[in-house]
């Protein structure tokens, strides 16, 4: 299991870099991190039962707990807070980032859904 060296949280770009031991380096933005959040609210509690997160494009991540030794809590600007991203998780984000992010586009498209926030 590769483990974090560093995690990094970059407010104005809203990104989070991580470095693993494996030397594997990355930079996931706020929003990645959130609509793929390992939540059951987001992955549902089975196969086919995943809810598509729209409008995330403008959330951030205001803290980082630590859980234990194998992950974090991410507490988003949404409220959100309830996803632990175990380091092997947060390892296959980073791998798997390209493809995820455009299987998540191509996802919101056929929904006809958007990234942007809704306006109030």
């Amino acid at each position: 299991m590769p483990i974090p060296t560093t995690i990094t949280l970059h407010q104005l770009s809203k990104e989070l870099e991580v470095a693993f031991d494996d030397g594997l380096e990355c930079r996931l933005s706020c929003e990645y991190l959130r609509v793929f959040s390992p939540s059951a609210e987001v992955r549902g509690h089975g196969p086919g039962q995943e809810v598509l997160q729209t409008g995330k494009k403008a959330v951030e991540i205001k803290a980082i707990e630590p859980v234990g030794q194998y992950a974090v809590k991410l507490v988003f600007s949404d409220g959100h807070d309830t996803g632990l991203y175990s380091w092997d998780y947060l390892h296959e984000l980073a791998v798997r980032r390209d493809d995820n992010w455009r299987d998540y586009l191509d996802r919101l498209g056929r929904a006809g859904a958007t990234r942007e926030p809704a306006s109030p």
